[in-house]
């Protein structure tokens, strides 16, 4: 096998393709596309989402330091393009898109009410990196639309929402599972 050497730049991939919204009231709400989102803690839940200043959501959420991760699927992939092209300076991005915003539980920000997953945080700390920001934040709710899932388990079956996800600036839906975590020792253990 052969490798070619190439310049730095950001090649981890796939990558969610979230909707994030923002905004405290229904004047301020607005939706930005964004792929540079990630876990970063489990106790306490944490999360960040990296922003250019630039972007019109970012002064919004400096602003009032909290946001909503919505995952994305099939159905809102072309919402989710166009929200990331468009700015919300000058298109309410909800009606836009026929999307629906309802205030979240636990934060003043707006939910996706057709997202499957809503990503409920507020920030703990802004980290300038150059071209982005940081917005590192604590997961205080998630909303799940209950089609996917199981009361009985409590358990998310978010496979059968048909997300998308970001490859070098390319949509695609996330396939089939081919195992689950541990799944390597398990099939060891029964030889």
């Amino acid at each position: 096998m052969s490798k070619i050497s190439w310049k730095p730049v950001n090649m981890v991939y796939p990558l969610p393709a979230a909707l994030i919204s923002c905004g405290n009231s229904p004047d301020e709400y607005n939706l930005m596309t964004v792929s540079w989102v990630g876990t970063i803690c489990s106790n306490p839940p944490m999360c960040y989402i990296s922003v250019r200043p630039e972007r019109h959501s970012h002064s919004i959420i400096k602003k009032n330091m909290e946001f909503v991760i919505n995952l994305t699927n099939e159905e809102l992939a072309y919402a989710t393009d166009w929200c990331g092209v468009k700015s919300g300076k000058d298109y309410n991005k909800f009606k836009e898109m026929n999307l629906t915003p309802l205030k979240g539980e636990k934060v003043n920000a707006p939910i996706v009410e057709e997202s499957p997953l809503n990503i409920e945080c507020k920030v703990k700390e802004i980290i300038s990196l150059g071209s982005h920001d940081m917005f590192i934040s604590e997961v205080v709710n998630i909303q799940v639309d209950n089609k996917y899932f199981d009361l009985k388990t409590h358990s998310f079956h978010l496979e059968k929402a048909k997300l998308i996800a970001n490859l070098n600036s390319h949509y695609y839906k996330l396939g089939e599972e081919i195992g689950k975590i541990g799944w390597t020792i398990k099939e060891k253990d029964h030889k």
